[in-house]
């Protein structure tokens, strides 16, 4: 029995059973289409993740207040201030820029309008640093901060907050708790964060103008450094530790006081996570696979069942087991590829219906269409393989017997 021949009497026996092939298809569609949807929101997450550090930059280091210990206990909050930073501008050695952050919840108002939002203290650098673009009007300078100026730039989000005209609030006063601020640059939108924080929903001013007139406090939240490139942030965050330890009269050997955090490092640990999250949702969306090859295993064993008359006849006429074998292993194959195509259609279409309709970050994956591809050819495999040969192994005298 020639090759091609083979081939057509398969497909000729899928064909004669449309309904039921397409059933015993559908365990793979399920089964592909779960892979493939849930790969993508894998992906998807593990792709805004890092767009998302990449935004806050993986050139900084954050510099957060510790706990002082004396024994081995924790005795009392350490504060970061402005004196701490100015050490570490003027003595760090390789930084690119070092900025403090003084942050708080504010009062704000203007002309009719009266909103709470983060107000924060800070360095001209913090715009860059962050990856802002100004939109419209500038940033503060250095020569703002030194006379204490009372400028205000506000993020994207405040003019709508405050249902006003970006364009049109430049030159305006706006009241932070009270005290009259002029407006010198909105900036362009950056995008949330998460659900903990957007960074378009805030106001910079100058940090000597926030220590003096605002806050009445040195303490800083916290102080970023900006390296010349991620590579040097192991040196960097030596040199952070020599400056700070000597401000702070950390004795040696004692623990740091403070804290200090690597955003590069932040970002591989949470691809780390993503990429298990994502491994996990597969592995789970799998299980619907091996569930479809069981079923088309069924399937077959009943196909051989019902056409074990056609088998003897087949041998009778000069049929040799692998050609049996073969024919039974091709419809496995054809039912397996067929589900496949119909799954990545399924899969890749409720990838976009979750992105579009629900707003979730999905990214197809070239990969993951071609691991379901091969996973439906080899489910087609190993799951005909037994009742193919048990088709070949029919004896064709008990065969043609069989009623």
């Amino acid at each position: 029995m020639l090759f091609g021949e083979t081939i057509q009497v398969a497909l000729s026996a899928i064909r004669a059973n449309k309904l039921r092939s397409f059933l015993t298809a559908l365990g793979i569609v399920i089964g592909v289409a779960a892979v493939i949807t849930m790969v993508a929101l894998g992906t998807g997450a593990q792709k805004a993740v890092r767009e998302q550090i990449e935004t806050l930059g993986t050139d900084l280091l954050s510099v957060y207040a510790g706990q002082s210990m004396h024994r081995g206990v924790s005795s009392s909050s350490v504060r970061l201030t402005t004196d701490d930073s100015e050490a570490l501008e003027r003595e760090g050695r390789g930084f690119k820029a070092v900025i403090p952050e003084m942050r708080r919840t504010q009062q704000v108002k203007y002309v009719n309008q009266n909103i709470s939002i983060n107000v924060i203290g800070t360095s001209p650098a913090y715009v860059d640093a962050n990856n802002y673009r100004v939109a419209y009007g500038r940033t503060f300078t250095a020569g703002d901060g030194e006379a204490r100026k009372r400028v205000a730039v506000l993020a994207y989000a405040v003019p709508e907050q405050l249902s006003a005209n970006p364009a049109a609030m430049l030159g305006q006063q706006i009241a932070i708790r009270g005290i009259q601020f002029e407006i010198i640059g909105v900036l362009a939108e950056k995008g949330a964060q998460g659900s903990w924080w957007n960074p378009d929903e805030q106001i910079l001013i100058p940090v000597q103008t926030a220590e003096y007139r605002i806050f009445g406090s040195d303490r800083l939240n916290s102080i970023t450094v900006q390296v010349s490139s991620p590579d040097s942030a192991n040196v960097a965050m030596i040199e952070i530790e020599r400056v700070l330890r000597r401000e702070h009269g950390v004795r040696p050997g004692a623990d740091n006081d403070f804290q200090i955090r690597n955003r590069a490092e932040f970002l591989a640990t949470m691809e780390e996570t993503t990429k298990t999250f994502t491994f996990l949702l597969a592995g789970i969306a799998a299980v619907s696979l091996l569930v479809g090859g069981i079923g088309i295993m069924n399937i077959m064993l009943v196909s051989v069942t019902e056409r074990t008359r056609e088998i003897g006849i087949r041998k009778a006429l000069g049929a040799t087991r692998r050609n049996i074998m073969l024919q039974f292993l091709v419809e496995a194959l054809v039912l397996c590829m067929l589900g496949g195509a119909l799954g990545i259609r399924a899969g890749s279409g409720g990838a976009i219906a979750l992105s579009v309709l629900a707003n979730w970050n999905t990214m197809i994956s070239p990969g993951a269409v071609a691991l379901a591809v091969f996973f439906s050819a080899a489910v087609g495999i190993f799951f005909g393989i037994w009742p193919a040969r048990r088709a070949a192994m029919l004896d064709p005298i008990d065969a043609l017997r069989y009623e």
